[in-house]
């Protein structure tokens, strides 16, 4: 009889259990799709900043200069992605995650869509370039809240010993984005070549936005908020002013945090900032490959980057946030110092070649980016300390990255003093990670406040008792 018998606890734990990992398996899928969205419609404009914005929103400036113009408005959006995340910190740390998440996905999507519709030059004159910049300024700002929060709600609601792997959720997103963009606007070239392009067949991409946030907001409107805010939220102990208190007593980490992320950004921006495309398709340049061949090279190493992405975070669970980094840097400086001998050589093989070993090294140094941020952090000004230190590490990092890179090529003529601003950059992360302790597996949850508000600074010294 009695091994009929089941114990009623058991089978509440059971089913705890069940709904808890499913609740995980939608966290997941929200940070994901958002993600992977938001940076479909970022990396979109600026694909399409030097094939179409340039010609049809600010031709009468002469062909130079509207490619300049084009190409700076794509850079412009990056100067208020922090504006984003100071607003988006502020308001998380008070109202919650997933609030802010779905608001960032509808204006990001918004933006995006409209840009789609938005009639040209020829139209309606000035106005429609004055327009264009101004949804890229939202698009910025949207980019600037998403981060933070899938970031958070992937690791907040992560079992301990795999914050890292769930953490890779919302970086594959970037991957992912870029795969998509590119890909369907290759696939559009394809189904209206030519003129037809430029008529209409550029504006498809941005209108399919529309059913992407559909979709995106379906599925986090079905995920729980972060337990971290909810237990901030039942003791009512929000801060007021969480930005003032994260410069007051954190300030320095911020700083820290930033630059572990301009190491890896910088190096990525070549390929996602298009200067490697450009550099390697220049018809006055010494490679003059064909545009089809070098965007299926960059889609191929997209992919390599999202494994690594993942493996990347996966081993932070199992070796520490700090291992894994110092691993990856390594790795990463190595793709550097191989990238540019091999693009050069003139041969597509190699050109492949060396933007998978640079992906690699950039998946590894990316992976656990998340879970390295989130546990950083306190909890009550942790959507701020994310948000912030992401957006400063952005602009340190990527946003004039691949000016910067193409300046040096114009004074030096050579590729080599890109290669060692790269490395400088990365050089800059390897110490920035190395002078902080490893917080791997810390409690996140508001109860732990004091632990967490030790500085994991090495030079800082431990208050702890």
């Amino acid at each position: 009889m009695s091994e009929h018998h089941h114990d009623p606890t058991t089978t509440t734990a059971a089913l705890r259990t069940v709904e808890q990992a499913k609740e995980q398996r939608r966290v997941i899928a929200g940070t994901i799709v958002g993600t992977s969205i938001e940076w479909y419609d970022f990396f979109l404009y600026a694909s399409a900043a030097g094939l179409v914005f340039s010609k049809l929103f600010f031709a009468p400036m002469g062909p130079q200069a509207a490619l300049i113009i084009s190409f700076l408005s794509v850079g412009l959006s990056f100067l208020f992605r922090p504006f984003g995340a100071f607003i988006a910190g502020h308001l998380g740390d008070r109202w919650g995650r997933k609030r802010i998440l779905m608001i960032t996905l509808v204006g990001m999507g918004a933006a995006t869509t409209l840009i789609g519709i938005l009639p040209t030059y020829a139209t309606i004159g000035v106005l429609a370039p004055i327009l264009l910049i101004l949804l890229r300024v939202l698009q910025g700002i949207s980019a600037g809240g998403e981060w933070g929060g899938a970031a958070l709600m992937a690791v907040e609601h992560a079992p301990v010993d795999r914050r890292g792997i769930y953490g890779s959720a919302p970086q594959i997103g970037v991957p992912l984005g870029l795969l998509l963009s590119s890909g369907v606007l290759a696939l559009m070239t394809v189904i209206a070549p030519g003129e037809a392009f430029m008529a209409w067949g550029w504006r498809i991409p941005f209108l399919l936005s529309v059913v992407l946030i559909g979709v995106g907001y379906w599925i986090r409107h079905g995920v729980e908020e972060s337990p971290v805010f909810k237990q901030i939220a039942e003791v009512k102990n929000e801060r007021k002013a969480p930005i003032g208190v994260l410069f007051k007593k954190h300030g320095v980490l911020v700083i820290f945090a930033a630059l572990i992320f301009a190491g890896n950004n910088a190096a990525g921006y070549m390929t996602t900032g298009g200067f490697i495309q450009n550099y390697a398709t220049d018809p006055e340049g010494p490679l003059g490959f064909d545009r089809g061949p070098v965007l299926l090279a960059v889609t191929g190493s997209a992919i390599t980057w999202l494994i690594f992405t993942i493996v990347g975070g996966w081993l932070s669970d199992k070796v520490g946030r700090r291992t894994s980094y110092l691993v990856g840097w390594v790795v990463l400086f190595i793709g550097i110092l191989t990238l540019f001998p091999l693009v050069n050589t003139g041969s597509l093989g190699l050109l492949f070649l060396g933007l998978v070993i640079l992906t690699i090294g950039l998946g590894l140094t990316y992976g656990q980016q998340s879970a390295t941020y989130t546990e950083l952090f306190p909890a009550s000004v942790r959507f701020s300390g994310v948000s912030i230190s992401y957006a400063i590490g952005a602009i340190l990092g990527g946003a004039f990255a691949p000016t910067i890179a193409q300046a040096l090529l114009n004074a030096t003529h050579s590729t080599q003093s890109i290669g060692v601003y790269l490395c400088g950059v990365v050089v800059l992360g390897f110490l920035a990670n190395a002078l902080l302790r490893d917080r791997t597996g810390i409690p996140l949850g508001h109860g732990n406040e004091e632990a967490q508000a030790v500085s994991p600074l090495v030079f800082a010294g431990r208050k702890d008792s």
